[in-house]
């Protein structure tokens, strides 16, 4: 079987870096003139809301709805376009060494206010002197806080919640456990497409952007799942030195 040239790797390297530059500018100017028309409707509508608001008459009271009902829709609309600028931009990264044990112990301290408001017991097992892995630290955060607010939609009641680390095979595994709801068979083999979503209110673009750092990260991640019985997701990253 022919071995692709290491030179041949790298001007494909290269090109898709350039591709997802041209995405994110593009997806940044997108963001520009969507934002501004939507800032404009989003706060004359705050403005209205205060017009109304402090009326006692049925009618104004039935705007006042429908004026919330269109505040809603706007920041629905921002909220996508959100997900869209961190799928668009998730092949941008900047690479440190770091303990992904601290990393995540670090993480858990953020998130454990808003677990314990949730009823979510959350079981740390973080291996101990881990090698180091290239991380850009800002997007695995956000591969964690997507990954986390995951297993806590489907733990609407609360539940258990487990993040392990270790080490096999020259490379650093991530765990993420719940003891959710699960998901089928046809749903698991959906839930890495882009704008696939279960919810009515999703974007469909979370796990994709999650996937999409850590294979820019030249990591995998893996689901398994069954109704019932939660959900594991398996985030795999390369070990590299303290000097790379």
């Amino acid at each position: 079987m022919p071995v692709t040239p290491a030179y041949d790797r790298d001007d494909e390297r290269q090109r898709l870096q350039k591709q997802y530059t041209e995405i994110a500018t593009l997806a940044g100017g997108l963001a520009h003139e969507i934002r501004n028309p939507l800032s404009t409707i989003s706060l004359n509508l705050e403005l209205l809301l205060e017009e109304f608001e402090g009326s006692d008459s049925p009618k104004d009271r039935r705007i006042c709805g429908k004026l919330q009902t269109v505040q809603k829709e706007c920041q629905h609309l921002n909220d996508i376009l959100n997900a869209f600028l961190q799928f668009a931009r998730a092949g941008e990264i900047e690479n440190e060494p770091t303990d992904l044990s601290r990393f995540v112990e670090e993480f858990i301290e953020f998130y454990r206010p808003q677990a314990q408001e949730q009823q979510i017991e959350i079981s740390p097992h973080l291996a101990a002197d881990l090698p180091p892995v290239l991380i850009d630290p800002s997007l695995m955060r956000q591969v964690l806080m997507n990954l986390v607010l995951n297993a806590q939609q489907a733990m609407p009641k609360g539940g258990r919640l487990e993040l392990q680390t270790n080490c096999r095979d020259d490379r650093v595994v991530l765990e993420i456990i719940d003891s959710g709801s699960g998901m089928t068979s046809e749903t698991l083999s959906r839930i890495f497409q882009i704008y696939f979503s279960t919810r009515q209110d999703g974007s469909g673009l979370g796990l994709p952007t999650v996937r999409k750092i850590v294979e820019a990260h030249h990591g995998t991640i893996t689901c398994e799942s069954e109704p019932g019985k939660g959900t594991r997701f398996v985030i795999s990253l390369p070990v590299t030195t303290s000097e790379t």
